[in-house]
């Protein structure tokens, strides 16, 4: 007989096993026993389908997903198409354009990839209940370039999926861009304000989009009252955005467009209405500056931009 010590550990136990069954139930049809366990011990952050009826429980959900699916204007249609997304994390937009038929499709990713992301998310969410700061994913314990254990979503749904879609683990700031040639579509998605030099980024997305190419950007972005006119990027010298020691700046719409032009791309065209303060905030950001204090804080929004290689639209 069970003390009630024992019994307790015994209960806790049981009800340990009994989640992590549930958690392994969706996959064990088509997974065998050992990646049934793995998918479920994965931390998702996108939403995707493996079989029909299931899909991996992301932070991001499957329906905000086909919004900023739509949102992004992906073109329905990418036979003989060839589509580089850089920053793919799990690799949903990557299976996106295979399902529209792409021919060629390369996933590129490093950052998260390298990164233990169910450990290093357990931390920062402890970091953020006791308001300490939790270093950037690259500066901390849970870095491991090495063993890629943050690539283990993206290869589960990779072989799950059977996809055609050419994985290649590189720092796209830094790696050599010949070998990857050039493409019909480039993603650059939710990756622009984690760099340190948003121009430089740009200018090498836009060496990988060939001439009439489409790059489409997304990216974190703000708006000033009363400066949208004028070209501003927020910068984030710690964690101001998100709790996150990675993120570093937020353009405004009319910089984005300016980045991109100056990056090499002959025409930009923002997709996303510019966030604006509606009349009661501009009266109000009007009587601050009326009394020699700041207009208030920017507004922030995600911002999505069409830029092209060229005035030809054959994407």
């Amino acid at each position: 007989m069970l003390n009630g010590q024992n019994a307790w550990v015994e209960g806790a136990r049981l009800s340990q096993q009994r989640k992590r069954e549930e958690k392994m139930g969706p996959y064990r049809e088509f997974l065998s026993a050992e990646d049934a366990a793995q998918a479920a011990s994965l931390e998702w952050y996108h939403s995707i389908q493996l079989a029909p009826g299931v899909v991996t429980p992301g932070r991001l959900s499957a329906e905000a997903l086909a919004r900023q699916l739509r949102a992004l204007r992906l073109p329905d249609n990418l036979q003989g198409k060839t589509v580089l997304d850089i920053g793919a994390y799990d690799g949903f937009y990557s299976f996106a354009a295979e399902e529209r038929g792409a021919a060629r499709l390369v996933a590129l990713d490093h950052y998260v990839w390298s990164t233990d992301t169910p450990a290093y998310m357990a931390e920062w969410r402890r970091t953020l209940r006791d308001g300490h700061l939790m270093p950037a994913k690259h500066e901390s314990r849970y870095w491991h370039p090495d063993t890629l254990p943050g690539k283990r979503p993206f290869d589960l749904a990779h072989a799950a999926r059977n996809s055609r879609v050419t994985a290649v683990v590189g720092d796209f700031m830094a790696m050599d861009l010949a070998p990857l040639g050039q493409f019909d579509v480039v993603l650059f998605l939710g990756v622009l304000y984690h760099l340190t030099d948003p121009l430089g980024a740009l200018r090498r997305v836009a060496r990988v989009t060939a001439p009439d190419g489409l790059a489409i950007i997304e990216t974190e972005a703000m708006e000033a009252v009363g400066l949208h006119d004028r070209a501003y990027c927020e910068f984030f010298p710690g964690e101001e955005l998100n709790h996150d020691a990675s993120n570093w700046w937020a353009p405004n719409a009319t910089a984005l467009d300016g980045l991109c032009h100056a990056a090499g791309f002959q025409e930009v065209t923002i997709l996303t209405p510019r966030a604006t303060p509606g009349r009661r905030a501009r009266l109000r950001a009007a009587l601050r500056v009326l009394r020699g204090q700041p207009a208030g804080p920017p507004i922030r929004y995600r911002l999505i931009a069409h830029a092209r290689r060229g005035t030809s639209r054959t994407i």
